[in-house]
């Protein structure tokens, strides 16, 4: 089972620098992510949402590679590549994987103009070693599907925070 954390951050810029140091832990193997979404709700209102996972690409290529062994069987390589990298492309556009994206828009808003959210949606990973990674970037722990206990821990870690937060909705159903 997967568990979510959201962290929010004060500025634009300082969630993109987390899931960077996100990544370099996820080669180490410290953490294993589900899903990884930075979220910015810039000061001029606009909301970005920049996931992990290229969904449209993953499918084109996908489509493709499919497309190509069954346009071989009927001699016609060329045009079930073609076939299969524009249907899986459409396919990865319209699929929805990992953290919804209702819930991801509806925090997005409630975090305040000029601040960010993290966003993880995590298989595995070694609390102690992924705290103390991102610690040194502050943040505001906004929700988790941790344990009451973990979530306290977490918390604590973190700190108070200063990131700008309001009442966050549940996550829709």
């Amino acid at each position: 089972m997967s568990d979510l954390i959201a962290i929010a951050y004060d500025g634009e810029e300082t969630a993109f620098r987390v899931r960077d140091r996100l990544v370099d832990l996820t080669k180490e193997h410290v953490i294993e992510p589900e899903d990884l979404v930075v979220v910015v709700h810039r000061r001029d209102g606009k909301t970005e949402i920049k996931q992990a996972t290229n969904l449209a690409g993953m499918g084109a290529l996908s489509g493709a590679f499919w497309g190509l062994l069954i346009g071989l069987i009927f001699f016609a390589p060329i045009f079930g590549l073609a076939i299969g990298a524009i249907a899986g492309a459409l396919a990865g556009r319209f699929s929805d994987y990992g953290i919804d994206d209702r819930f991801i828009k509806e925090v997005a808003e409630n975090v305040g103009p000029g601040n960010s959210v993290v966003f993880l949606l995590v298989k595995k990973m070694t609390p102690d070693k992924v705290v103390a990674a991102i610690k040194e970037y502050g943040g505001r722990v906004i929700r988790t599907s941790l344990s009451e206990t973990e979530e306290a821990n977490l918390r604590d870690a973190f700190g108070t925070g200063t990131a700008a937060t309001a009442e966050i909705p549940p996550p829709a159903a």
